[in-house]
């Protein structure tokens, strides 16, 4: 098995090296805010932290393609970095901590091109996330001082924590009725939204999540964090992986079991 280890250590210098510029216009008075084709907003930091680490993956990965959210594709190589400068800007923009620079590397394997490299920087929460192929997911400041994560084991439905991000995507797929059966079967339910309820995955604070309409660059970190941590990431379909638009993550215990709740029956 290939050792990304310096693929990750470079991870970590493109997240350091957003995180200072994020910070620095978090709150700001005058950040410029405009509207995509999409309606959804983007503010002048998620694209000034898209070209910086852009410029960064020129020198250091001069071979390597790279996908961001706000400048589509770039380069021909067979290795992809897949990049989210801020995921949950409407958050950004509304001074809720709760936003990240989503980082990751996707390598040609047997199935097609996987993420093999993930990192997950929130630093108005304090809180950076990370795993590479094999070699496990952390959580920490930096690589030498990390805990390693770890699923949980819930294996009844009944017990599990369910977090979400919205109502309306379900309801437009058709999949609201079985979405609202599982929120009233689980435990315990939350509309953390964003990158985190896969983070919490990972931890094993949270035991399932979904959403219904996602970017490759909104869950290509997230997949591989939450299975180098012991569990399961794939399409509302089953198919594993993060190329099917939507998403549901689980301990892996509970994930048959979510699948049947929120595909039509």
């Amino acid at each position: 098995m290939p050792d990304y280890h310096d693929d990750l250590r470079l991870a970590h210098v493109l997240a350091d090296t957003a995180d200072a510029h994020t910070m620095s216009r978090y709150k700001a008075l005058d950040l410029k805010v405009d509207t995509k084709p999409d309606m959804t907003p983007v503010s002048e930091a998620d694209k000034a932290a898209e070209e910086l680490i852009r410029t960064s993956l020129r020198r250091a990965r001069p071979r390597d393609a790279v996908l961001g959210e706000e400048y589509g594709s770039e380069g021909a190589g067979p290795r992809r970095w897949v990049i989210d400068p801020i995921d949950g800007t409407k958050n950004y923009v509304r001074g809720v901590p709760v936003w990240a620079t989503l980082i990751a590397l996707m390598a040609p394997g047997e199935s097609g091109h996987r993420p093999v490299v993930g990192l997950v920087s929130a630093p108005a929460l304090g809180r950076r996330w990370w795993a590479a192929l094999g070699a496990g997911a952390y959580t920490g400041r930096s690589l030498s001082s990390a805990t390693r994560l770890q699923v949980s084991q819930v294996a009844k439905v009944s017990d599990a924590s369910f977090a979400y991000s919205s109502l309306s995507g379900w309801e437009e797929q058709g999949r609201l009725a079985g979405f609202l059966d599982l929120t009233r079967d689980c435990w315990r339910t939350r509309g953390y939204g964003d990158f985190w309820p896969y983070m919490m995955v990972a931890e094993g604070s949270v035991d399932m999540c979904a959403e219904p309409e996602l970017s490759l660059w909104d869950m290509a970190a997230n997949d591989i964090i939450v299975r180098e941590a012991g569990g399961e990431f794939t399409g509302l379909d089953g198919v594993r992986g993060p190329g099917g638009g939507n998403a549901a993550a689980s301990n892996g215990l509970l994930h048959s079991e979510l699948l049947g709740y929120l595909n039509p029956r």
